[in-house]
């Protein structure tokens, strides 16, 4: 999925300027695997990531994410972290901040593949073999694995 609308919509308006947006994080386990995902724009593994709609429930953005990256349906179990990400700086100058809401979901049906062209690889990762991944990504999945019952709030 390319560029949201509203996000094209704001551009016109401000440039490149900084946007505060809205983010998921969907760290999907499967029997003791993570569904990952290989980035087409840079290569890095990460888990299922998504900007969210205006007025779209959390929980929900995340699933439709998931779905849509990847083909696989997953449930929500719980929110496992909140925090902001450093600005992001793309290729054209767009920068952007997110306030990411991290969800740890369960797997209920379907096989990886590359849905959207965003990824250009999709699949199971054991726990115990994950890439190597952005601190930020390395603690979302930390955290939704954490077994904790209570989100992580960063301070």
């Amino acid at each position: 999925m390319s560029t949201p609308d509203f996000i094209l919509a704001l551009r016109e308006k401000v440039g490149t300027a900084p946007l505060w947006l809205s983010g998921v994080t969907a760290v999907v386990e499967r029997e003791g695997a993570v569904l990952m995902v290989r980035r087409a724009d840079n290569g890095r593994w990460t888990p299922v990531t998504g900007i969210i709609d205006p007025g779209e429930q959390p929980a929900a953005a995340a699933k439709r994410e998931i779905l849509e990256e990847t083909g696989v349906h997953a449930g929500p179990v719980r929110l496992a972290s909140v925090g902001v990400t450093r600005p992001v700086t793309y290729e054209n100058g767009d920068v952007t901040q997110y306030i990411d809401l991290c969800f740890l979901f369960h797997w209920v049906s379907g096989e990886p593949y590359p849905a959207d062209g965003e990824n250009s690889e999709t699949r199971w990762i054991p726990i115990d073999e994950l890439p190597e991944m952005s601190e930020q990504h390395t603690l979302n999945v930390s955290r939704a694995l954490s077994g904790a019952e209570a989100a992580h709030f960063m301070h």
